[in-house]
């Protein structure tokens, strides 16, 4: 089992960046792959990206890409993602998602960080 904690959220103008961090407790954080995820008020949660066991894959939502990018930090079991060129749209509570190596679905969430961009 894995707890996971976000952090770095806030308010930003449009086009500024931030970083968000989600640390995870455990001694097993490579055996998860980990996702980032946001819901927007009245929207469907949205997985942003995703990131493999070791790092070396990543994937991104098409709303994201160019913009955000995801990595970990396996000795410090902490996964990242920093945010570029932020939107308005991009507006929503971020939550941080682990899903062991043998799952198929994103077992364990954060309790989310809200992030707000204003025009």
């Amino acid at each position: 089992q894995v707890q996971l904690v976000e952090s770095g959220g806030g308010l930003v103008q449009a086009g500024g960046s931030l970083r968000l961090s989600c640390a995870a407790s455990g001694r097993t954080f490579s055996s998860y792959a980990m996702g980032w995820f946001r819901q927007a008020p009245g929207k469907e949660r949205e997985r942003v990206a995703a990131i493999s066991l070791s790092g070396g894959g990543t994937s991104y939502a098409d709303s994201v890409k160019g913009r955000f990018t995801i990595s970990r930090d396996n000795a410090k079991n902490t996964v990242y993602l920093q945010m570029n060129s932020l939107k308005p749209e991009d507006t929503a509570v971020y939550y941080c998602a682990a899903r062991w190596k043998s799952s198929t679905a994103f077992d364990y969430w954060g309790q989310g960080t809200q992030v707000t961009v204003s025009s």
